[in-house]
């Protein structure tokens, strides 16, 4: 660090993207990525005429893009915003509803960067235990007078909140955002879309990056009432207008617009994580029920870190979580079928070594 960043940031800590270790081929279960490619109407859209307009800005308010986001989820544009994958939407949600005056509540096992926007934005978060099981404590989401951030199905846990828990949430904090991070959601778990028409306090946030398999183009979105879709632009605005690409807004409308291959790539990946669960459970693993395209796995005999660094020697990266809480866990992300085989064949054989 230079000498000249302002003293407050010093102390900040970053969030931690997962590793990206180029000293070999790696078979990539640590990052949530998707195993298929985009849609080819994605691909098909991003030809040699889209590119050679990039010599002129994108349309700031992404209209057609919105508008496409907006008649997927019978709304209207108004209640759509866009912005440079969730982790922008979540930051200017922060900027917006949270600061020295107003905290933020969160789980202590959560997305990473709630913590992270909260110490950059200098918000004094209330973290609140989840239970020993790792579901989440609903009563004691109710009632907060600030910023609530909840992710469903959470992440790393895989769990999914009950509709009816999360209504409960948002019911019970009338006078808060009340922010659900969906970015898991079409895997399993049941969005909590319906209430918006109900709750002008509601604020719910997406990611082209899973479910859409466009992880590389930085594609978020925001539903919600258009107040505060008024106030996400007006934080947006005094940042970076301009802030979706020509090209990822034209892959975000062709991947919307897709429903066959969104909804076969999504099936294949529950196929796959049914599979997977059943072959780690199998071996002795503890693997909880998962409505994301990861499971959240605990080996046997061994710590999370330990399989951690065993996978990786063989050439198979899973996420390890260092919080004391989560040590004999890892974090797995469903690939495709050759991808999921490969891990379960390492697996197999550091679970033999202790036979050795």
């Amino acid at each position: 660090m230079s000498k000249y960043l302002l003293p407050r940031l010093n102390a900040l800590d970053p969030y931690v993207p997962g590793e990206q270790p180029q000293d070999r081929r790696y078979i990539k279960l640590n990052t949530n990525e998707s195993p298929f490619a985009p849609s080819p109407r994605v691909l098909a859209a991003l030809d040699t005429e889209a590119v050679g307009r990039m010599n002129l800005y994108p349309d700031p308010i992404a209209r057609v893009l919105r508008e496409t986001i907006a008649t997927e989820y019978g709304l209207t544009p108004d209640n759509v915003f866009v912005g440079n994958g969730s982790d922008e939407v979540l930051g200017f949600a922060f900027m917006a509803y949270a600061d020295e005056t107003r905290g933020a509540t969160i789980p202590d096992v959560s997305y990473g960067f709630y913590r992270v926007y909260a110490q950059l934005y200098r918000v004094t978060p209330t973290i609140v235990p989840l239970n020993a099981d790792f579901t989440l404590p609903v009563e004691r989401f109710l009632a907060q007078h600030q910023l609530v951030a909840i992710a469903n199905p959470n992440a790393p846990t895989s769990l999914a909140l009950a509709y009816g828990d999360v209504e409960r949430i948002v019911a019970g904090n009338p006078d808060s955002i009340v922010l659900m991070d969906e970015a898991y959601i079409d895997f399993g778990g049941e969005t909590c879309l319906p209430l918006l028409a109900q709750y002008p306090n509601l604020l719910i946030v997406r990611t082209y990056s899973k479910s859409r398999s466009l992880a590389g183009g930085r594609l978020g979105y925001a539903l919600a009432s258009p107040a505060i879709i008024e106030d996400l632009n007006r934080i947006k605005n005094s940042f970076h207008p301009y802030n979706i690409n020509t090209l990822t807004m034209l892959a975000g409308i062709e991947a919307m617009r897709d429903r066959p291959y969104f909804k076969a790539c999504v099936q294949g990946i529950q196929a796959e994580r049914a599979r997977s669960t059943q072959a780690l459970r199998a071996l002795g693993f503890t693997v909880l029920d998962s409505a994301a395209n990861f499971l959240f796995a605990s080996p046997p005999g061994m710590d999370g870190r330990t399989y951690y660094e065993k996978l990786k020697a063989r050439g198979v990266l899973v996420r390890f979580l260092s919080q004391p809480t989560l040590e004999n866990y890892v974090r797995i992300t469903v690939g495709s079928p050759e991808q999921m085989r490969a891990l379960l064949d390492a697996t197999a054989q550091i679970l033999g070594e202790g036979n050795l």
